[in-house]
């Protein structure tokens, strides 16, 4: 008898199939099939990294520990996959983001054009990107091609085709993208840096047309709270720190939770409390993950917890599948990424805001290179891991590698000449764009680097009164005086605008590039020891400061 009913059933269940029955052939008595309930009760965690900049292996990592700089390797994308899997293995849902500048930051980048990211990014199992700053390195329709390229969706409300004549297209990306568990919705609304077109040479980004957040967040976060039922809205951002606290206190952020923000290599370790939302940003290189959990319960989020976890590369032996995907794509350029072309005795590094080792290497190459130039300048990039370690010589290595690393965009050398009063301006101007007391109008990098001239500052002064002295060569600095200024020329600026000085008189490219100026003072000279002259010295601010961020709960470590 029971044999025959299930005979009746499965045959049911084919003319079913053939009718559009399928639903009620399936609906089989309770005492055979029980319908599966739904968890009203569950942890969702959310794993966001950003800024890793290319760095496929594990590194020294700069940490602020008692008032003194401590190493410790870090990052590394087969150490990363352990890291993940075995986080990933622990919780009950998981989603894994990363926030950008995934394309950009190694020599391995740039001889493949961002293509040996591909497969790297795509073995993490990555469920959604956002483009960072530097996506557009490669221009627009490679930015296209790499982003599309990867299997998970991509989202950025904030940049438009660019139609000619200032008219906005669609948008490049979606949106937004909505996680579902179990009923309950997860919305992430995606917003990069809207200052690209600045911070970056200006023909990376044509085509593309960028707004502020502010334009239309209020718009989608509508659409993700009362359209689609989110229970929880995240801001997926690549704004910079200073930024996503401004947006976090924008009264268009009202219904936006949190903030899982990129841009300014800042290690959040307890959120940053915002008038409408949390803001974290979970540092750079790889070397850390953010982990957001949100606690459900019957369909709403009734608690939330973040932390910063350290991917100490010690303590997660290399995955053999990352690795292998590595060594493939890595292969045919090691030699030269390996190849030692000098040495320091004193550890490299960029996480200070004012003057860093690297920099200063920096300077005193293009100033070795172009010794009749009155003042060197280089720009506030913080991209570049720490290096710290010696080899079998007792001296820290410098390869090609880490010149990409230092310099991914090997600029030519422009010379050209401006007075004492341009300097005087744009000295304010650059300082303005570190330390401006409303934070919208703060960039993402650090002051600007200078060698042959000595600034003391008032780094929370008022703003166009922040400069107290300056000096060229041991002398005031003279208004009406003209003087000759050299730096790395920016693709897609007019020739008379060097390292963001407008009005630049007598330009010229000169015979080097940033890497070959640095090549040739390491020949020459090495091993140097690049420290940090105090050409640069805030009044109220201490050398080591580590972030442009004030005014909030916060400290980078």
């Amino acid at each position: 008898m029971q044999s025959s009913r299930r005979k009746f059933i499965a045959q049911l269940g084919a003319i079913g199939a053939s009718t559009g029955l399928a639903g009620i052939a399936n609906a089989a008595p309770n005492d055979e099939i029980q319908k599966k309930s739904v968890p009203t009760s569950f942890t969702l965690s959310i794993l966001q990294t950003t800024d890793v900049h290319c760095q496929i292996h594990a590194h020294d990592e700069l940490f602020w520990e008692d008032g003194k700089s401590v190493y410790r390797k870090t990052g590394g994308y087969a150490h990363l996959k352990t890291f993940l899997d075995q986080e990933r293995k622990k919780m009950e849902y998981s989603f894994l983001m990363d926030t950008g500048d995934m394309f950009q930051g190694s020599e391995l980048s740039v001889k493949t054009t961002g293509e040996a990211m591909i497969p790297i990014l795509n073995a993490l199992d990555y469920d959604l990107y956002l483009p960072g700053n530097w996506e557009v390195i490669y221009y627009k329709k490679s930015m296209q091609h790499l982003l599309g390229s990867l299997t998970a969706p991509k989202v950025c409300a904030n940049m438009y085709h660019d139609l000619g004549n200032g008219k906005k297209g669609e948008l490049i990306f979606p949106p937004y993208h909505i996680w579902t568990v179990n009923g309950v919705k997860i919305g992430f609304l995606g917003y990069t840096d809207h200052l690209v077109p600045l911070r970056q040479s200006p023909n990376y980004s044509k085509g593309i047309i960028y707004t502020k957040p502010e334009e239309n967040l209020s718009h989608y976060v509508d659409v993700l709270r009362n359209q689609e039922k989110c229970a929880f809205v995240a801001l997926v951002a690549h704004l910079g720190l200073s930024q996503q606290i401004h947006l976090a206190n924008h009264p268009t952020c009202e219904g936006v939770d949190y903030m899982l923000g990129g841009g300014t290599h800042e290690r959040v370790r307890k959120p940053i409390q915002g008038r409408y939302a949390k803001v974290v940003e979970p540092g750079a290189f790889g070397s850390f993950v953010g982990k957001l959990e949100l606690k459900i319960e019957n369909g709403k989020v009734v608690s939330d917890s973040y932390e910063l976890m350290e991917v100490n590369s010690e303590k997660y032996p290399e995955s053999p599948e990352m690795k292998k995907i590595i060594s493939q794509y890595e292969g045919p350029y090691l030699e030269d990424i390996q190849k030692v072309v000098g040495y320091s005795t004193i550890p490299l590094y960029r996480y200070f805001v004012i003057e860093n080792t690297i920099d200063t290497m920096i300077l005193d190459a293009i100033n070795w290179q172009l010794p009749d130039v009155d003042i060197v300048l280089s720009n506030g990039f913080r991209f570049c891991p720490p290096r710290s370690t010696p080899d079998h010589t007792g001296n820290i290595p410098i390869t090609n590698g880490f010149i990409f690393d230092m310099l991914p965009v090997d600029s030519r050398i422009r010379t050209g000449k401006v007075t004492g009063q341009q300097i005087q301006d744009w000295l304010e101007k650059e300082l303005n764009n570190v330390f401006a007391a409303d934070a919208s109008k703060r960039f993402g990098g650090w002051v600007i680097k200078f060698k042959g001239m000595e600034v003391k500052f008032k780094a929370f002064g008022e703003e166009g009164k922040r400069v107290q002295s300056t000096l060229v060569h041991g002398k005031p600095l003279d208004t009406n005086k003209v003087y000759s200024i050299c730096a790395c020329e920016r693709d897609g600026d007019p020739d008379d605008i060097l390292c963001r000085f407008k009005g630049v008189m007598e330009t010229e490219n000169t015979a080097y590039t940033l890497h070959q100026a640095i090549k040739n003072y390491l020949a020459e000279n090495s091993p140097i020891t690049p420290t940090p002259p105090q050409s640069a010295v805030a009044i109220d601010a201490p050398a080591t400061l580590l972030t442009q961020v004030s005014g909030v709960d916060y400290e980078f470590r």
